[in-house]
């Protein structure tokens, strides 16, 4: 009965609860709401989202190279509370995971069979330079400008860990900062569920193409039941027992599948595609991020690709951000921003060139090509077909999917705790339930929401849904991002 006296937490569950049910009792009505919402906030707030997006990239620069930049998160003379390859192996397991593998082939080769825009560039490094751009820096800013204020905040200024904490100095009123926090969970958790049902859909599409079997939409309900209960048991153990451990154990082994798939590729054609694209990616990053003049791909193409990224990289960016900073104590404001930005991004690119320019050669072998890795759930089954220990490989991804996915639950799960049992650092054990319990709700919720309708899938309903319940929080960002900086140009020395 204690929990129901905890507005944050009652209120939180109560909205999700109420989606939840209107989603089981009127899926295709919810569907429809949704798709004319989201196609208004396309249109009145799309480019937003692409301005946020560089106006974030080159802030968290500014803050990094300023003297700004030198403020530790914690004392003086504390050092990191965890290494650099546990450091990232944590952030990238949170902040990425499954994503890698849904679309390490699919999404490259549609960039090389549908160009964005026109280019003097081959195809292939076309495909490259924007599939970078979807998941480089301005994915990691989101991720970073949050880390920064709120690990300030909870490090140096010794508030609670609640997002409202970083703007109380600017707005006193206990209930609008208590609806900050409302939404801040509600955005975690749709953000949350559209992974899952996301994961859950591939694993399932793995297994079909494994065993060629046709499992529905029963067998990724019954994943997501699975890889939640992972996912709770590794919250309850904590940072240290139990996400810390899986985080570094998923990024050997996809560092090894990495490894193994540029072994066997035409490895100096992956470097000098590595090279090219990361180079034109430099060069062409503001225009590309303002969609300016010849940069610019269209609305219907802003809406699939960017729009529903952006969307996505916001939704992730309160646990995400407070899980950064609830491991980087002890780092400076620019080892973190820079860490941040840079290192998963450059291993993101690497990745993506591996696996994407592989799958140009195997089509350029093949002669034709007939939409083999047109399925996002299936495409990089179908890519290890042409490789040796093909069995393995598969069933490597799905583990890896299975291991990614519980990362991700398990750090948002131990966040949303932190949230809601009065920021404490290391929240009551019974908050991590109560919240593994709801999330798994609300991903079953999503999942049939995605099965509404024969012409669409978890992917179309996820795309509408997120750019909708990102838009409040894109909004918030602005502000606490002038928040932040009026703080630190205030503090006294």
């Amino acid at each position: 009965m204690k929990h129901l006296k905890n507005p944050l937490l009652s209120i939180s569950i109560g909205i999700i609860l109420a989606f939840t049910l209107v989603v089981f009792f009127a899926t295709e009505a919810t569907y429809e709401s949704i798709e004319s919402a989201s196609i208004w906030v396309r249109n009145y707030f799309g480019f937003f989202y692409l301005y946020l997006g560089l106006g974030c990239v080159l802030f968290l620069l500014a803050i990094a190279f300023s003297p700004f930049g030198k403020i530790k998160l914690g004392k003086k003379n504390s050092t990191p509370e965890h290494s650099l390859w546990a450091w990232t192996s944590m952030l990238y397991s949170a902040g990425m995971g499954s994503g890698i593998l849904l679309r390490a082939v699919q999404e490259p080769v549609f960039m090389q069979q549908h160009p964005p825009y026109k280019s003097d560039l081959a195809p292939e490094i076309l495909a490259l330079e924007f599939t970078f751009y979807q998941w480089g820096f301005t994915a990691w800013a989101f991720y970073g400008l949050f880390a920064m204020v709120v690990g300030y905040a909870l490090f140096v200024k010794k508030k609670k860990v609640r997002v409202s904490a970083t703007i109380e100095n600017t707005i006193s009123n206990s209930v609008a900062r208590k609806g900050i926090d409302i939404m801040t969970i509600i955005t975690t958790i749709f953000g949350l569920i559209a992974a899952i049902s996301l994961g859950t859909t591939q694993i399932n599409g793995g297994l079909n193409h494994v065993f060629d079997s046709h499992l529905g939409i029963t067998t990724t309900l019954l994943l997501a039941v699975l890889i939640s209960a992972i996912a709770f048991y590794s919250a309850w153990q904590g940072v240290n027992k139990g996400i810390k451990i899986i985080s570094k154990v998923n990024i050997l082994i996809t560092t090894l599948l990495l490894v193994f798939v540029f072994l066997m590729s035409d490895i100096s054609g992956i470097l000098v595609a590595f090279g090219t694209a990361t180079l034109n990616y430099l060069i062409d990053f503001i225009p590309m991020s303002l969609a300016y003049g010849n940069y610019d791909p269209g609305m219907t193409f802003l809406t699939d690709w960017t729009f529903y990224y952006w969307a996505f990289w916001l939704a992730w960016a309160p646990f995400t951000g407070i899980f950064i900073a609830r491991i980087s104590k002890g780092r400076t404001l620019r080892q973190l921003l820079l860490g941040v930005l840079i290192i998963p991004s450059i291993g993101t690119f690497f990745w993506f060139s591996v696996f994407g320019t592989s799958a140009f050669e195997l089509i350029e072998v093949w002669g034709t090509y007939n939409n083999e890795f047109g399925n996002v759930f299936s495409s990089i089954f179908v890519f290890f077909k042409n490789y040796p220990l093909a069995t393995l490989l598969n069933f490597t991804t799905i583990f890896l999917l299975i291991s990614f996915l519980v990362t991700s639950i398990d750090s948002a799960v131990f966040v949303l705790s932190m949230f809601t049992d009065h920021g404490k650092k290391n929240p009551n054990k019974q908050h991590r339930l109560i919240w593994a319990v709801f999330i798994l709700m609300a991903t079953m919720a999503l999942i049939l929401l995605g099965n509404a309708k024969p012409d669409i899938d978890v992917l179309t309903a996820i795309q509408k849904l997120l750019i909708i319940t990102s838009l409040p929080f894109a909004l918030f960002m602005v502000y606490m991002a002038g928040a932040f900086v009026w703080e630190i140009s205030n503090k006294k020395k």
